[in-house]
């Protein structure tokens, strides 16, 4: 019978999937620097540890949720991280978006010592993680996933063994790769029709009920009117799966063009200064270039 979770990274979604597991009925240990964000799992009724090994000392399954590969790493190979107080066979599910070759050796190195990882990697922003409808992308052995699953499914709707460990995080990639496509886009195309005359309300009405409909046109076309750039995930952190893109392309030797080019989108706006804006914001590039915004009239500057 399983004593205690842990959770670590209180963030955006972390935060609600924490909350979805105390509901549930589990005991939970949390660790965040955001002292509020730790502060408001406390008051729903979870334990705080200090610092990651103080979670390890007393769960034998922790959950990460961080911002990026350096910190997974951080917070598990640490002069206070996990691994540094775990007990033997204890798992770490890392539900992070990060490297998937830098995954893929962490499970390795942590073999070793005989603790086990895997990576399951969640999409869906944080109304879906408030609803526990997130997808989960999972990367383990078999048995691994068969132990987890019921506790993957307090967080999602869809938990789907992908494969060995990286697996997870290769397949959240390849989603976020063709959003963030999807987004750049956008971002090209938008700015063209604004200053060829047409009317950005309709051009909007258009694409997202047509052929050219996307999700990136559904969530981000209607703010981008509105001239509101402020939710979803920032540029600067959407900005690690095109590193990691071109990373596995490298290594790999396959051609990416498509991304490529997104990626140009991406780092165009990052020189912008947009990067605490949303990928939205990637329109913002063109419309410098052509001196024309895509927005209804009358919309808040």
């Amino acid at each position: 019978m399983m004593r205690r979770i842990g959770f670590i990274g209180l963030g955006q979604i972390g935060k609600w999937m924490a909350l979805n597991f105390l509901k549930a009925g589990y005991q939970i240990c949390v660790n965040d620097i955001d002292s509020r964000a730790v502060e408001f799992l406390v008051e729903n009724g979870a334990d705080a540890g200090r610092t990651p090994a103080d979670i390890a000392a007393q769960a034998e399954v922790v959950f990460l949720s961080l911002p990026s590969t350096d910190i997974v790493e951080q917070v598990i190979f640490g002069e206070t991280g996990l691994a540094q107080a775990a007990e033997k066979a204890m798992l770490i599910v890392d539900l992070s978006t990060i490297s998937y070759l830098r995954s893929v050796e962490m499970a390795r190195k942590l073999s070793r010592i005989n603790i086990f990882f895997c990576d399951a990697p969640v999409s869906g922003m944080e109304s879906r993680a408030k609803e526990a409808s997130l997808t989960v992308m999972v990367g383990s052995t078999k048995k691994i996933f068969n132990r987890i699953c019921p506790l993957l499914e307090i967080i999602g709707d869809t938990v789907l063994h992908m494969g060995p460990v990286g697996s997870g995080q290769l397949t959240k990639l390849v989603n976020q790769l063709l959003f963030n496509i999807n987004a750049a886009g956008l971002a090209e195309v938008l700015p063209m029709a604004a200053k060829l005359g047409l009317d950005p309300v309709k051009v909007c009405r258009i694409i997202t009920t047509g052929t050219g409909r996307s999700f990136a046109a559904e969530f981000f076309t209607p703010l981008t009117l509105e001239n509101s750039f402020d939710q979803g995930y920032p540029l600067e952190s959407a900005y690690k799966d095109m590193a990691s893109a071109a990373e596995i392309g490298a290594q790999h030797k396959i051609p990416l063009p498509l991304t490529q080019a997104a990626t140009n989108i991406f780092q165009m706006a990052l020189a912008q200064g947009l990067g605490t804006e949303s990928k939205g914001a990637l329109i913002k590039v063109f419309e410098k270039i052509l001196d024309v915004e895509f927005r209804k009239k009358g919309a808040e500057k």
